[in-house]
């Protein structure tokens, strides 16, 4: 993929860059490393004073980098600078807690190993590289990058390609705050770069996330080189309702748990399993809010769904559907992608959803909802855990014995109970199977990329 911002509203290309050569690439791992060496003896006042400062920053541009994230990959205007105040939050959260997360942490009684004293201390491992998608091209970027640099790590970003702008946005506003230089690096390379840089020495773990190739791709070269990894990959969430549940409210929540994103979000709820006492009344509710959705200008403020990031990403979805339908699915609202320019799909339901179809495992990167009925707990339970996937899980029920039975038995990062699945920097955020591993966001997430020394005298 070229590296170059293409609206995906019209189609048109609006700026294309160069790839780093081999020589560029030297420069910025040179630099990074000498950086590294240095920035990790910075206390975690001076980190949480820079870090508060390229919060006050993104807030103070929080409409015009929404413009540029709208611009690059479709999402509504709205949604963009909701996902540029959360940033912010995100930055201040860890200026915050990062201390206390990081603290000396007692690891035994001294006397029972012999010694004076006996602690654990948490340091930086160095140099991290970060591939990361399109989908949120700020936050992604943010949630390893607030943690890791009040760590005390430096980093290197090889974002997507189709959001260049916001990659570099990302490296004059650490610098705008001023962190040292180094400290945090776009490169702008391609998919084909990735690997001489993860096998470079100064380089000491990634973090990436996106697809299950990319995931693959990463943790084999980072498995061969003996470095840390934490994935967060993809997920195909079950939205579960139950007959206690509030079927009116949990339709509307699922409209926007499908759709948030433009359906492009890897916690998005995919797949809702409906028991069959409510499922009639859930599937009216449901088929007509994603009905009710506006397609159209992402720059307006009246439109829900703007457009998918790419050409091949709505290709992506129509042949999902295709393949469905074939096999004797039923589309019951959408289906039919507008003609004229852009990438755009509308909100979509397909019913009567078999084993047989491509969507009841794979996972729908766009605004496309299956819908299933069960008899009960234990059927909703196995058609939840179907998929090889196990990032989160959204279940709707107001019985207590119920709730205990989601929580222990859906096979997930997290179980959200009457309420959509979310990160919140308070929260571990990650999943299990091929969605992924290792945590982000919370105090495990800033821990990811420590070393956590034993210390023993004595």
């Amino acid at each position: 993929m070229a590296i170059q911002s293409v609206n995906p509203a019209t189609g048109a290309v609006v700026r294309t860059f160069d790839a780093l050569n081999g020589d560029e690439i030297e420069q910025r791992l040179a630099l990074a490393s000498a950086t590294a060496a240095v920035y990790r003896r910075t206390t975690f006042a001076e980190r949480a004073a820079l870090l508060r400062r390229a919060a006050d920053i993104l807030d103070a541009e929080r409409h015009e980098i929404a413009v540029t994230m709208t611009t690059e990959m479709g999402k509504t205007l709205r949604s963009a600078e909701a996902e540029a105040a959360k940033c912010a939050k995100g930055m201040r959260f860890y200026a915050e807690h990062a201390a206390a997360f990081l603290a000396d942490e007692t690891l035994a009684d001294p006397g029972s190993v012999g010694a004076s004293r006996a602690f654990g201390r948490y340091q930086p491992l160095g140099v991290v590289l970060a591939v990361m998608p399109w989908n949120f091209p700020l936050w992604q970027v943010v949630r390893f990058a607030a943690p890791a640099l009040m760590a005390g790590n430096v980093g290197l970003l090889k974002h997507a390609s189709n959001v260049p702008q916001c990659a570099l946005y990302l490296e004059d506003l650490f610098r705008w705050a001023g962190f040292p230089e180094g400290a945090f690096q776009t490169l702008l390379i391609g998919a084909g770069q990735v690997e001489a840089v993860l096998r470079d020495p100064r380089v000491a773990a990634a973090t990436v996330t996106g697809s299950e190739p990319a995931g693959q791709a990463v943790a084999s070269v980072c498995g061969q080189e003996i470095k840390k990894t934490v994935l967060e990959l993809g997920g195909s969430d079950p939205f579960v309702v139950m007959p206690s549940a509030d079927v009116a409210r949990a339709a509307e929540v699922a409209v926007t748990a499908r759709c948030q994103n433009n359906g492009q979000s890897c916690i998005a709820a995919k797949r809702f399993i409906v028991h069959e006492d409510v499922y009639e009344q859930f599937a009216e509710l449901f088929v007509a809010g994603m009905a009710a959705l506006r397609v159209g200008d992402p720059m307006d403020p009246s439109t829900d769904i703007g457009p998918l990031a790419t050409e091949g990403g709505r290709l992506d979805i129509e042949e999902l559907l295709a393949d469905a339908v074939k096999e004797g699915a039923s589309i019951l609202c959408g289906g039919t992608a507008p003609s004229g320019p852009g990438y755009f799909f509308p909100p979509t339901v397909v019913g009567d959803v078999t084993p047989a179809m491509r969507l009841h495992l794979e996972e729908a990167f766009g605004p496309l909802a299956t819908l299933y009925r069960v008899p009960d707990i234990d059927a909703a339970i196995e058609l939840a855990n179907v998929t090889s996937f196990g990032l989160g899980s959204n279940a709707w029920t107001t019985d207590l014995a119920e709730q205990e039975r989601f929580i222990s038995d859906l096979v997930a990062g997290a179980v959200f109970l009457n309420g959509m699945v979310s990160s919140h920097p308070e929260l571990p955020f990650g999943g299990v199977r091929r969605s992924g591993y290792g945590r982000e966001l919370s105090a495990v997430g800033i821990r990811e990329f420590c070393n956590l020394k034993t210390v023993w005298a004595g």
